[in-house]
C-alpha cells in the first residue's frame, strides 16, 4: 500500500470504491488509490458525475479542484445530493492559493477537505477519515460489498466467482456461479468481449474497460482491475448513458458540405464576421477495418450528434454544423464573440473525448481542431482550406507529443542502463577569466536517436511520471563524478539542478543533504539551482526549505531569472546566494538601449541584495564586455565552452 496510509480491504466482491473527479491529475491520483487497494471510477470532466457516482456504488467522492477551482466548486455542487443520498462523504482537494474558497466548498456540500501541498500519507488519511464519517452515518462496506453496486469478483486461486446481489438478480444467477454458467448467461458477442478483455489484462495493463449488452440491463461498460495484494479480478458494471445531445437545447443548423458552404458564403456576403472550426477525428479507419463500415458510419453520426449538442447550447441558430470529407466536420459561426467560439471549441473537444461504443468495443477517437477567422475578400472554400492548414500545424504538435510519448516509455531503460551522461559547463569569473565552477547538465546518449538534450529528456520523464527518479539519478551521478574529479578540478564549485517535483516532496532538504553526504562531495562547494517555476506557491515554505539547504552548508541559486511572473517577490523573500540571468536577457543586452536598461536594473537589484550574478548564454565578446560594464561577476556560455566531459573540462581549465 506504499505510503498512502489507507487500510483498504480486498475481500468480498469488490475493493472499497472511490469515485474520483480530477481535472488535472486524474491518472496520478487514480493510480495512487488503486495501488492502495481501492477500486476507482475516475473522471476528468463533470459530465453526468452524479449519475456515475450513484452507478459506481461508491460512498466516497473526491473532487480535485486544484488548478480548476470554479469547475471543482460546480462539481461539488453537482455531487452533493447524490453523496447525501448514499449516505457518503465528499472530499475536496484545493490549492493553497484557493484556501479562501473553503467556505464556498463546504456550503456546496463538501464534507471533508485537504489543502496542498499534500503528501501521499495525507491523501490516504483524508480518505480514511471520510470512510469513518460514512460508517458513522450507517453506510460503509459490509464484507467488501459496495451498497447497490453491480459488481463481480474472480479469485484465480480458488477459481470462484462472486456476484453482488444486484448483478446476480439481473443475470438470474446464484451469487457464486461457476464460470461456465456466468458466461452462458451472456450473449455470444458479449462472451467474446469478456475473454478478449481478460487476455489483455496483465502487469503492463492492470485495468481494462469493455462494453457489451447484458439481458435486462442493456448496454454497459465493465471496469476490470486486478487487486494489488490478492491478485483477484474485480469488475464493476456501469450502465451506459445516452449521450447524443441535450434534449431541448437550441439546435444549430445541420447541413451537408454544400449547404454549409452556401451558408458561409451568404454570411460573408452580408459582411458578417465568420469563424470556422474544422474538426478531424482519428481512429475511425480502425473501426471500419475491425467492425465494418456500418459501425464506422454509426460512429460518425454519433459524433455529429455530439458536436451539434455542444454547439447548440450556447449558439443555437447562429451556427452551422456539417459533415465535411471523410472523418471531418465543420462548425461555422457568424457574429459570435471570440471567447464564446473558444468555449464552443473546448466543448466540442470535450464531447468527442468521451468514449464511443461501437459494436462490442469501447472506442476512443483522437480529435484535432483547426480554427480560423474569415479575412476580407475570402471565399468559403478558401476559409475551409485555411482551416485544414491549421490542422496540419496541429498535427506537427501532435507528432512532437507522440515522440515524447515514445521517449517516455524508454526512460526506465535509460536510467537502469546508465544511458544518461553528465557533462559540465564552466562558470567563469568575468574579472580575470578564471573558471571557478561548473553546472552539471544531463544528456541522453540514446542508442538509436543519438544525443538528446536535458529539456526533451526531462519532458519525457514528466510524461512517464518519472521526473523525481530521473532527477535523483542525475544528482547522484553528478555528485559521484565530481567527488572523483582529478586534482586539477578539485577546487571548482559544482552546481546541480532540482525540479519542482523534487521540492514538493516531504523532507526534500534532508533527502538531498543525505544524497550529497553519501557521494563524498563537500557540501561547501555545492550550489543548488532552482528555477522560479520550480518553487512552491507558499513563499514562506520555500524560504524555510532553502534556509535548510544553506544551513546545511550549500549555496542556493535562482535559475533562469527573468522568465517568471513573480521575480521581485522571490528576491525579496528567499535566502539566496546567486542570481542567474536567463540567456534571453543576457542576449538582449546588445539590443536596444531599453533592453540594456532592463539588464542593468536586474544586476543592480541583485547586487544591492548581496547576491552574486551569473549570466547564462554568453556567446560573444560584445555581450561579455557590456555585462562586465554593468557589474556582472560570472558568466557561462559558448564564449568559454559548452557542456564538457571531464577530460575536455580538464583541458579547458588548464588552458585558462
Amino acid at each position: 500500500m506504499g505510503q498512502m496510509g489507507i487500510v483498504a480491504r480486498e475481500q468480498g466482491i469488490a475493493n472499497p470504491m472511490l469515485f474520483l473527479l480530477s481535472f488535472r491529475q486524474r491518472d496520478e491520483l487514480s493510480t495512487l488509490y488503486a495501488q492502495a487497494g481501492w477500486q476507482v471510477v475516475a473522471a476528468r470532466r463533470r459530465d453526468a458525475a452524479a449519475q456515475r457516482f450513484r452507478t459506481s456504488g461508491a460512498q466516497i467522492a473526491i473532487v480535485d479542484a486544484r488548478g480548476a477551482i470554479d469547475d471543482g466548486l460546480a462539481a461539488v455542487s453537482d455531487l452533493a445530493g447524490a453523496v447525501t443520498e448514499a449516505p457518503g462523504a465528499l472530499l475536496a482537494l484545493l490549492s493553497k492559493g484557493d484556501a479562501h474558497r473553503l467556505d464556498d466548498f463546504l456550503a456546496a456540500g463538501a464534507t471533508h477537505f485537504l489543502v496542498s501541498p499534500m503528501t501521499e500519507i495525507e491523501l490516504g488519511q483524508a480518505v480514511r477519515f471520510a470512510l469513518r464519517h460514512v460508517e458513522r452515518l450507517g453506510g460503509g462496506w459490509r464484507d467488501g460489498e459496495t451498497a447497490g453496486a453491480l459488481a463481480w469478483c474472480y479469485d484465480a486461486g480458488t477459481r470462484a466467482n462472486r456476484l453482488s446481489p444486484g448483478l446476480a438478480a439481473m443475470l438470474r444467477l446464484d451469487e457464486a456461479p461457476p464460470t461456465r454458467a456466468l458466461l452462458a448467461a451472456l450473449p455470444r458477442p458479449a462472451r467474446t468481449s469478456v475473454r478478449a478483455a481478460l487476455r489483455g489484462l496483465d502487469a503492463s495493463r492492470p485495468a481494462v474497460a469493455f462494453a457489451h449488452t447484458v439481458p435486462g440491463l442493456g448496454r454497459v461498460v465493465v471496469h476490470l482491475q486486478r487487486g494489488p495484494q490478492t491478485g483477484r479480478l474485480h469488475g464493476l458494471v456501469e450502465r451506459l448513458v445516452a449521450d447524443e445531445g441535450a434534449a431541448g437545447s437550441a439546435a444549430p443548423e445541420v447541413h451537408d458540405l454544400a449547404g454549409a458552404t452556401a451558408w458561409i458564403e451568404r454570411r460573408l456576403g452580408e459582411g458578417r464576421p465568420v469563424a470556422l472550426s474544422l474538426v478531424a477525428l482519428g481512429g475511425v479507419e480502425a473501426i471500419n477495418r475491425d467492425l465494418g463500415r456500418e459501425a464506422g458510419d454509426w460512429l460518425l453520426r454519433a459524433a455529429l450528434g455530439r458536436i451539434g449538442a455542444a454547439v447548440g447550447e450556447p449558439l443555437g441558430r447562429r451556427a452551422v454544423v456539417a459533415r465535411a470529407e471523410g472523418a471531418e466536420f465543420l462548425v461555422a459561426t457568424a457574429g459570435a464573440e471570440a471567447a464564446q467560439v473558444q468555449r464552443v471549441d473546448a466543448a466540442v473537444r470535450q464531447a468527442l473525448d468521451r468514449p464511443f461504443v461501437a459494436g462490442e468495443q469501447v472506442a476512443r477517437l483522437s480529435t484535432r481542431i483547426g480554427h480560423v477567422e474569415a479575412e476580407a475578400g475570402e471565399t468559403a472554400t478558401q476559409l475551409i482550406q485555411r482551416a485544414r492548414s491549421a490542422i496540419d500545424l496541429a498535427d506537427g504538435e501532435r507528432r512532437r507529443r507522440q515522440d515524447l510519448d515514445d521517449l517516455a516509455r524508454e526512460i526506465p531503460r535509460a536510467i537502469e542502463q546508465d544511458e544518461v551522461e553528465i557533462l559540465f559547463q564552466p562558470q567563469v569569473a568575468v574579472g580575470g577569466g578564471a573558471i571557478v565552477g561548473v553546472e552539471a547538465l544531463a544528456r541522453w546518449r540514446h542508442p538509436e536517436r543519438g544525443e538528446i538534450g536535458a529539456e526533451p529528456l526531462f519532458a519525457a520523464a514528466e510524461r512517464a511520471g518519472l521526473t523525481v527518479a530521473l532527477s535523483e539519478h542525475v544528482q547522484r551521478c553528478a555528485l559521484g563524478r565530481a567527488a572523483r574529479w582529478p586534482a586539477s578540478l578539485a577546487k571548482l564549485r559544482l552546481s546541480v539542478n532540482v525540479t519542482a517535483e523534487d521540492v514538493a516532496r516531504p523532507a526534500f532538504a534532508d533527502l538531498l543533504l543525505g544524497r550529497i553526504d553519501a557521494s563524498g562531495f563537500p557540501r561547501g562547494r555545492l550550489t543548488i539551482e532552482i528555477t522560479e517555476g520550480g518553487l512552491i506557491e507558499d513563499l514562506g515554505e520555500a524560504a524555510r526549505l532553502l534556509a535548510e539547504l544553506r544551513t546545511g552548508g550549500c549555496r542556493v541559486a535562482i535559475d533562469d531569472f527573468g522568465t517568471g511572473y513573480s521575480s521581485l517577490a522571490y528576491l525579496k523573500a528567499l535566502p539566496l546566494d546567486y542570481l542567474k540571468i536567463d540567456k534571453r536577457l543576457t542576449q538582449d543586452i546588445t539590443g536596444s538601449p531599453r533592453d540594456r536598461v532592463v539588464v542593468r536594473g536586474v544586476i543592480d537589484m541583485a547586487r544591492s541584495l548581496g547576491l552574486a550574478v551569473i549570466a547564462e548564454g554568453v556567446e560573444t565578446e560584445e555581450q561579455l564586455d557590456l555585462l562586465a560594464k554593468e557589474g556582472c561577476q560570472f558568466y557561462q556560455g559558448y564564449l568559454c565552452a559548452g557542456a564538457l566531459a571531464i577530460d575536455a573540462l580538464e583541458a579547458v581549465v588548464a588552458g585558462r
